[in-house]
């Protein structure tokens, strides 16, 4: 049994909100085998009461409070130092003290990382104790994609925040003796900003827990009889949430209804902004805290994640898949449990890949020795892109042709594809699902296909979107 360090963000319980239920299925998953100390902050007061039960589960606890307002005032102190004003939102004495005197009474074997900002705690301890860091999404980015939504000053904020963080996270991925995040287009956006962290970064998707979020017929309608609901959930005092739904019931919401005229838009989440109470009326309702979401989505018409400004994966669609939205969901865990199995020893190449539910859940999101393989109309229906080995897709109507070659007049090669993660899954794409035409651009004296040119290559793996 290992001693290890854990240091997260926010209070990883309870598991109502994305960062906490991936945080605390993380928690859970080092639990059993290892002694956790684990490090964290409350944000919220209502979160006072769950510390018990946390307690319960990880004895050996230490918690700091967070009033926000004051750390936003706190974390200006960032612009004079010319740092990340989040490092400074998160910089607490009384945490750091906690984990000098962890360090000096227990023999650490590793420190794990929730959330970037966290690591200003344990680059101290490395890399004597080795650092594993889940950044999750890639923060910077969200940060520079508020910069064009708000008026001056705050877009010159969150500019600079974007800028100033990148480079932050970039030095704490040089640190760490490995970096996650929670897909592959992320792991992809942060090794073009960091080349140097190529071979040190990998995915580790999320899932659901598919008992959990699965249809009761007992569960009671939330909803009238004569009314078709659209539900969407999430954090209302979150701000791309916030122009989510915003957006959604000025835009969206009357052209809906000029065919469906009994639509009625549900936003179900705690901690609504004046600004999305606004939006309450004759055909919106603004719920505030529910004590479960489930019955809101399993009766609900449609669900919703109109996101205008996101990264990773969003957690509410995986939640909605489980209660059947696109498809038989329960058919689809089937399938995806089979095809797991048949994979063998590839399997255990990690997690890669769990953009739905299925029954790995959260274990697929806390053991890098699971992954997923879901395919199939559940996932069409809900917007996915295929994923897994592209030798066991489904050849779809109009996909090229897999005895096609590459236009230099010879067979596509592993050369030919850079985004290959391995021989095999490389010898299976160019044998299977050669693009009708491509694009190529010579590079280094010999040709190449890029992702950005091959449509059978981005469609087949999800590789390049």
């Amino acid at each position: 049994m290992a001693n290890l360090l854990y240091l997260v963000h926010r209070l990883p319980y309870p598991p109502n909100k994305g960062d906490k239920v991936r945080s605390y299925h993380l928690l859970r998953h080092l639990l059993q085998k290892h002694r956790v100390f684990l490090g964290t902050f409350i944000d919220d007061p209502d979160d006072e009461q769950h510390l018990p039960t946390l307690k319960a589960l990880c004895p050996d606890l230490h918690v700091e409070r967070i009033a926000p307002r004051r750390a936003k005032l706190m974390s200006a102190t960032g612009l004079l130092r010319g740092e990340a004003l989040t490092l400074a939102y998160y910089r607490n004495a009384g945490m750091r003290r906690w984990v000098e005197q962890v360090a000096q009474a227990h023999e650490l074997q590793a420190s794990v990382v929730f959330s970037g900002a966290m690591a200003q705690y344990a680059q101290p301890l490395a890399p004597a104790v080795p650092m594993l860091v889940d950044f999750v999404d890639v923060d910077s980015a969200k940060w520079t994609q508020y910069a064009p939504a708000h008026r001056w000053p705050m877009s010159a904020v969150y500019r600079r925040e974007g800028e100033r963080l990148l480079a932050y996270e970039r030095e704490v991925a040089s640190q760490a003796r490995r970096s996650f995040f929670v897909t592959p287009n992320e792991t992809a956006l942060f090794l073009s900003h960091a080349p140097e962290a190529q071979g040190h970064v990998q995915s580790l998707s999320n899932g659901v827990d598919a008992d959990f979020f699965t249809p009761d017929p007992a569960r009671a309608n939330p909803f009238a009889a004569n009314e078709q609901a659209i539900v969407f959930t999430g954090a209302m005092d979150y701000w791309p949430n916030i122009d989510g739904v915003s957006w959604f019931v000025s835009d969206m919401l009357p052209r809906l209804r000029a065919h469906w005229p009994r639509a009625r838009f549900y936003i179900v989440g705690r901690s609504p902004s004046p600004q999305v109470q606004a939006l309450a009326g004759q055909h919106v309702v603004v719920t505030g805290t529910v004590p479960d979401v489930r019955p809101y989505l399993q009766h609900a018409a449609a669900v919703v994640a109109p996101l205008r400004v996101a990264r990773g994966i969003q957690n509410k669609i995986l939640e909605a898949i489980g209660h059947g939205a696109g498809g038989d969901h329960r058919a689809f865990l089937r399938r995806s449990h089979r095809r797991q199995q048949r994979a063998g020893p590839a399997a255990s190449r990690g997690c890669r890949r769990f953009p739905a539910g299925a029954a790995a859940t959260a274990r697929c999101a806390a053991s890098p020795g699971r992954r997923a393989r879901p395919r199939g109309p559940p996932l069409r229906a809900a917007g996915f892109q295929l994923a897994g080995p592209p030798e066991r897709h489904r050849r779809l109507p109009g996909r090229p042709p897999p005895t096609q070659r590459h236009r230099s007049g010879g067979p596509l090669t592993c050369a030919a594809f850079p985004a290959c993660s391995t021989p095999r899954v490389c010898a299976a794409t160019t044998a299977r699902w050669c693009p009708a035409s491509t694009t190529s651009k010579p590079t280094g004296g010999r040709t190449k296909t890029t992702c950005t040119s091959n449509p059978a290559w981005r469609w087949a793996t999800g590789a390049c979107r």
